[in-house]
């Protein structure tokens, strides 16, 4: 019943294990995800939560769903049905009729009422969702989720505009997915094991079909040796040298009796690899950053987990790895006869189990130097790809003395910047603050001075020397805080995929601040 049931999920999220595979999908199914506001935006970004997996989730909303029939022009996640319904009640009860395997259920609640009552309420949840908060409401609950370091991902949709700014104040990424990764191949610096498999090959004995399925690895890796021997032990670095070890090899395909090189594709897939097999075995500077960290050099038993594995990381470069990162221990795809490929293949990846079994030995001392209890953590084979982000809290980006002048000012500058539009959405907040509602709700002539008092007295406060044009405010009163589908839709996707980042410690999240312009169909991200 077991494999029947891993079976049919393996068939049901088949295209998601590929990206973020079961130990991902593990991560996902135990989450709990917090949602505040059941509208147009709130409903997308759920349903693209319950659609991957079994998580729960709650819906935190207030409001009905509507009187009348217009709400179900505004969302399509609510039916008829849900005219009068709690919203938080009527999503929760279509949503899960998405996915069997979630969870769900609903608060009917506002955040400032829970916040007054129980602010430790949110301190359970894997990621806290807001959408459409105002501006208060994004400070206080912002704060509360800063100090219990639970991530907060503040979404809106504000006609053709959608936001999006994640408040988290330490982010590890474990599994980044570099699109362009080499290959851990350590051919600039072969370890024992490696040299002997190397030495086992003698190219000139082989026969044809020996010759013509040896890994392009070794082929690069035997002429690499000659190379060196013949050049100081220096590898070919520019382009003319690596020209000239590509023709070394070439000259190493076997020929006919007419003289004629033989179509040997290993060969040609050695001489195309060449500039990777080359690439310097080193520490990347972003990892090299985290070794630096006070946080790695100051283990102590309240330390997180990700770095205390990394100081073990650290340590094990500085002893064993002789200056270099565990090895990864997987190679690429080649041509070569299947015993070849396996022999070379295992040795690569028992090197990496003495590799993890060193670090371990580290991770033991240091668990046992603060008192913390052992754990498991998949780090060694990613250590390469580590990531942390790091984010300003909401208070320091409000903060007159800590308002990120420079990078507003410095965007204001190109005269196509989204800056504008997170200068307009905070006007548009502050319009809320003083009227109890968003500019254009009911009136859009009369609120449009106002909106421009409200724009004038924010780059006052801030003291901001920049230019707002007036067609800006004109078209964000004609907004009247309208929610389009479509931009909901856009910005629900991207606000899951990145939650679904934060859930898993896979792929590097947005820093901080999220622009969409559906007008011209451009994004930006803003460091604020």
């Amino acid at each position: 019943t077991m494999a029947a049931t891993k079976t049919s999920k393996e068939q049901k999220y088949d295209r998601q294990l590929r990206l973020w595979g079961d130990h991902g999908q593990e991560t996902l199914e135990n989450a709990h995800v917090c949602l505040i506001n059941a509208i147009a935006t709130g409903t997308e970004i759920l349903k693209n939560l319950v659609l991957p997996g079994k998580q729960t989730w709650l819906c935190a909303d207030h409001n009905v769903a509507g009187t009348d029939e217009s709400i179900i022009l505004i969302d399509f996640f609510l039916s008829s049905d849900s005219i009068g319904k709690n919203r938080a009640q009527a999503a929760t009860e279509l949503l899960q009729e998405l996915n069997s395997d979630v969870s769900g259920n609903f608060v009917e609640e506002s955040p400032d009422k829970l916040l007054d009552d129980n602010p430790e309420f949110f301190h359970r949840f894997t990621i806290v969702i807001g959408v459409q908060l105002p501006e208060s409401t994004c400070l206080r609950l912002g704060s509360v989720l800063w100090h219990a370091s639970v991530p907060f991902l503040v979404c809106k949709t504000y006609g053709f505009i959608g936001y999006m700014r994640l408040v988290v104040q330490e982010h590890t990424v474990i599994e980044s997915h570099p699109d362009n990764a080499l290959e851990d191949l350590r051919l600039d610096q072969p370890f024992a094991e490696f040299k002997s498999h190397i030495q086992s090959y003698d190219l000139d004995s082989m026969d044809k079909k020996d010759h013509s399925h040896t890994p392009w690895i070794i082929i690069v890796a035997k002429y690499l040796e000659k190379w060196l021997s013949e050049h100081n032990c220096q590898p070919p670095k520019n382009y003319k040298e690596k020209e000239a070890f590509r023709q070394f090899i070439r000259e190493g395909i076997l020929k006919n009796e007419n003289g004629i090189p033989e179509d040997e594709e290993n060969f040609e897939e050695a001489i195309k690899n060449v500039n990777t097999a080359l690439n310097p075995t080193k520490i990347p500077s972003a990892v090299e950053d985290l070794f630096n960290n006070e946080q790695c050099n100051n283990i102590t038993s309240q330390t997180p987990s990700f770095w205390v594995m990394l100081r073990a990381v650290k340590e094990f470069v500085h002893n064993e790895g002789n200056g270099s990162l565990p090895l990864r221990g997987t190679i690429p795809d080649m041509i070569a006869d299947s015993q070849k490929f396996i022999n070379l293949q295992n040795v690569y990846r028992k090197k990496a189990i003495q590799d993890v079994a060193g670090v371990s030995k580290h991770v033991e001392s240091l668990l046992q130097s603060v008192g913390k209890v052992c754990f498991q953590f998949p780090l060694c084979k990613n250590a390469s790809f580590l990531r942390v982000v790091r984010c300003r809290s909401l208070a320091e980006e409000y903060s007159v003395d800590s308002v990120n002048k420079d990078e507003i000012t410095s965007c204001m500058d190109s005269p196509d910047s989204e800056m504008v539009f997170y200068l307009m959405l905070r006007a548009v907040d502050r319009f809320y603050q003083r009227h109890s509602r968003y500019p254009g709700v009911y009136q859009v002539e009369e609120d449009i001075s106002r909106l421009k008092l409200c724009v004038n007295s924010l780059l006052q406060e801030y003291s901001l020397n920049v230019n707002i044009k007036d067609d800006y405010i004109h078209e964000f009163c004609r907004y009247g805080a309208a929610e389009p589908h479509t931009v909901a839709a856009f910005l629900g996707g991207s606000a899951a995929q990145e939650a679904v980042k934060l859930i898993s410690h896979q792929f590097v999240p947005f820093n901080n601040t999220f622009i969409y312009n559906a007008m011209s169909q451009t994004s930006a991200t803003l460091h604020l």
